[in-house]
């Protein structure tokens, strides 16, 4: 049903027509029964036929109007022209959306009027203006349906923005990030400073020391052993005293391109030094191990390639390029707040003393050319980990350096070639 905005009244639905037998009993004033007499005024008693006085009635004699649930219920004549109720009223299935019969009826009032053609329509006033709309959202309202669907709604756009937080989440953990190093300082390097830097130099004479003890009172290959020996303790005391405290972030990583940087820098190294070696002398010297009988020693295995190829520059890679390289580098970058500046006077000042060992335990040669090589590894070492931030290229330089000698000194004393220079 609706209504103008002038409250005039308008049909909302026409009753069903409803056939009343004609046994059916006549209507009953329900005002009067509940007062306990009947319509002629008598209590507790009614007419003898069942009828009804319309003139005694306080409701017209052709109406009779019974609500059940808030819901009229149409009234049909009977054929002898009295009014009676159409019986109980049909059971209606109520949708659970539907407004509550206060919220419905709230400033608004409905009654039954005959048609032209004689059927009952309910119509109904109201002295407000009708708002479809409003009443519906405060019926729906007041079942709670809108405040589900608010509440839903609101679950829904949580529901959406936690989804795109967590899609932003993911793209941002598959992009590739940069890992951080220890040449950007941090907790890994925090222990490693100028008190660190002079440990490592003060053990590093004291082995110098030793070893030029053993060599004078000792001599001989015993003496040269345990001068050796003594300096690998020297060096390698102070680097794991370092690596206990704290291991610099990346430092160890290895990636492959390290293979490759040390066979090509390892390569062009010894190629370099023999342009040097020919430069000094005038005169190209290829290699070659002594010989007895013309064979090698017994323990040529070990000394001359197990501890030049393997151990030695395992040791003086850590030792320098480990302990002092990062140690002076940390001391310089807090000093002078410049990478570069820490940089290059890391890697000068771990060289000086990486050519300094080898000229105090007598392995440089007899050549300016055999310090300069010497010189070259430690500098070029020094830079793959200050570039690299990893050791691996450095030792594998190293290593292939040595390694390179060995085989042309095989080579050399296989051929009968002789002399040659002692670079290790």
């Amino acid at each position: 049903m609706s209504e103008s905005n002038e409250g005039r009244e308008e049909p909302l639905f026409e009753a069903p027509d409803v056939e009343v037998p004609t046994d059916a009993p006549p209507p009953v004033d329900a005002a009067a029964e509940a007062a306990g007499t009947d319509d002629a005024g008598a209590p507790g008693t009614g007419a003898a036929d069942g009828d009804v006085d319309p003139d005694e009635s306080d409701v017209p004699a052709d109406v009779r109007v019974v609500v059940d649930a808030g819901i009229p219920l149409p009234v049909a004549q009977t054929p002898g022209g009295e009014a009676g109720v159409l019986g109980e009223a049909p059971d209606i299935e109520v949708p659970s959306d539907a407004p509550a019969p206060e919220a419905a009826a709230r400033g608004r009032s409905s009654r039954f009027t005959r048609s032209d053609s004689g059927d009952w329509v309910a119509r109904r006033s109201s002295t407000e203006p009708f708002d479809a709309d409003a009443d519906a959202s405060a019926a729906l309202a007041a079942t709670g349906v809108l405040a589900a669907d608010a509440a839903s709604d609101a679950d829904d756009d949580t529901d959406d923005e936690d989804d795109e937080a967590e899609a932003r989440r993911r793209r941002r953990s598959r992009r590739p990030r940069k890992r951080r190093m220890w040449l950007q300082g941090g907790t890994s390097t925090q222990h490693w400073d100028w008190l660190l830097v002079g440990w490592a130099v003060v053990s590093l004479g004291a082995g110098v020391l030793v070893a030029t003890a053993a060599t004078e009172f000792v001599g001989g290959v015993l003496g040269g052993w345990i001068g050796t020996i003594a300096l690998w303790v020297a060096m390698i005391v102070p680097t794991v005293y370092a690596l206990t405290r704290s291991v610099p972030r990346g430092l160890f990583r290895f990636r492959w391109t390290d293979v490759l940087f040390g066979l090509v820098f390892g390569v062009l190294l010894r190629i370099v030094a023999g342009l040097l070696e020919q430069s000094a002398r005038g005169a190209s010297v290829w290699p070659s191990y002594p010989t007895v009988d013309g064979q090698l020693a017994g323990d040529w295995w070990f000394g001359d390639l197990v501890v030049p190829v393997v151990i030695a520059p395992a040791v003086e890679e850590l030792f320098f390029h480990v302990l002092l390289l990062v140690a002076l580098y940390t001391a310089f970058r807090r000093l002078t707040r410049v990478r570069a500046v820490a940089g290059f006077g890391a890697a000068l000042v771990s060289t000086g003393l990486f050519v300094l060992l080898h000229e105090l335990t007598g392995s440089l040669g007899t050549t300016w050319a055999s310090g300069a090589a010497i010189a070259l590894v430690g500098l070029v070492g020094a830079t793959l980990v200050l570039v690299t931030g990893r050791i691996w290229g450095a030792l594998l330089t190293h290593v292939v350096f040595n390694a390179s000698y060995v085989v042309l000194a095989l080579v050399g004393t296989m051929a009968g070639l002789g002399g040659g220079v002692g670079l290790s």
